[in-house]
């Protein structure tokens, strides 16, 4: 996951702050200059809230720079958030900073400028400035769940492990102190590639509960990520003793045994993976590659085929299975398999 990525928080401006798309009144016969200038900008205001709230940001941002004031505090602070909503944060930061202060504070549009900022800032990599906004955010919307994981996503950014941990607590519904609260932590923090916060977090659970499922699990998945195999096979295997239904679990140690060149050890893990879970296409890309190297190229096909039939934007399946056609002398389909994973990695990287 890159770490400014997006995350489902827009709907969260709408749905906590609740502001009603004005209904501008019919201009008096007549209006003087004055009053009909002020007129038209009520109406501009409000043409651009609702083009907010219908998904057209870039239509409000015309419609507001038209109006030729944007330093006037109610354009800024709607240029602000319609720049956000068309994804241009850094605009969004530049305006809202330079506005906020002058709304009245505790107003639905103070609360809405600050909500806006905190969360520009947040998925411009910017966490440190971000907490501060966010939390005020989160006084008045305690209950608001996307702005409850942004803030913890940004606690863990900024390496605050214990509030990010309370925060996420709330967010799931556990108790803050418990065992589940610092699994549920980890879980984000290796997420977001915060690996030391995320293993001391877990021993902290294990402590706590040594029969924590899901524990063991990711602190095996940490050591496999750190090449540190062996450990990570002890202890996968002590989350699957906890848990023997937990398809993750084989097919963890599947891939630990891949890592290993251990082929047998590997087959029948994931084997176990897919009876208990056979619609994830994990095991069966592993599966390919262990009967590729077993010298069972049938069955290699076979596993890599359930695998695209499963998720059909695999690249890795694609290739794998691009290579085996080819190592088999079937060129054709081995060039369509590599143009679609070729095709795939374009679109990933888009």
């Amino acid at each position: 996951m890159s770490r400014s990525r997006r995350l489902p928080a827009v709907a969260a401006i709408v749905m906590v702050l609740g502001i009603p798309v004005a209904v501008v009144a019919q201009p008096a016969p007549r209006p003087d200059a004055a009053e009909a200038g002020r007129l038209d900008r009520a109406r501009a205001l409000s043409e651009a809230r609702r083009a907010i709230h219908e998904g057209r940001p870039r239509d409000a941002i015309a419609r507001l720079e038209a109006l030729g004031t944007p330093e006037a505090p109610a354009v800024a602070h709607l240029l602000g958030v319609a720049a956000y909503h068309a994804d241009d944060f850094a605009r969004a930061i530049a305006t809202l900073t330079g506005v906020v202060g002058a709304l009245p504070a505790g107003s639905v549009e103070h609360r809405e400028a600050v909500q806006v900022l905190g969360l520009s800032l947040f998925l411009t990599g910017r966490f440190a400035d971000a907490v501060p906004h966010l939390e005020a955010t989160r006084r008045w919307a305690a209950d608001n769940l996307e702005l409850g994981h942004v803030l913890g996503q940004a606690y863990i950014q900024v390496g605050q492990a214990d509030r990010a941990r309370e925060t996420l607590a709330a967010v799931f519904g556990v108790a803050p102190a418990s065992a589940a609260a610092h699994v549920l932590a980890a879980q984000v923090m290796i997420r977001l590639e915060h690996e030391p916060l995320a293993e001391a977090e877990l021993k902290r659970a294990l402590d706590k509960q040594p029969d924590l499922p899901r524990a063991n699990l990711l602190l095996g998945q940490i050591a496999m990520f750190r090449g540190r195999l062996e450990e990570s096979a002890t202890l996968t295997r002590k989350e699957i003793a906890l848990n023997p239904g937990d398809a993750m679990a084989f097919y963890q140690l599947g891939d630990v045994h891949v890592r290993q060149s251990n082929w047998d050890a590997a087959a029948g893990a994931l084997q176990r993976s897919l009876w208990l879970n056979p619609f994830y296409s994990g095991p069966y890309i592993l599966l390919g590659k262990v009967y590729t190297r077993k010298g069972q190229p049938a069955t290699a096909e076979a596993m890599l085929r359930r695998a695209v039939q499963y998720d059909p934007n695999n690249r890795t399946a694609h290739y794998l299975l691009g290579q085996l056609l080819q190592q088999l002398g079937r060129v054709e389909e081995a060039r369509r398999e590599f143009e679609i994973a070729e095709r795939l990695q374009g679109a990933r990287l888009r």
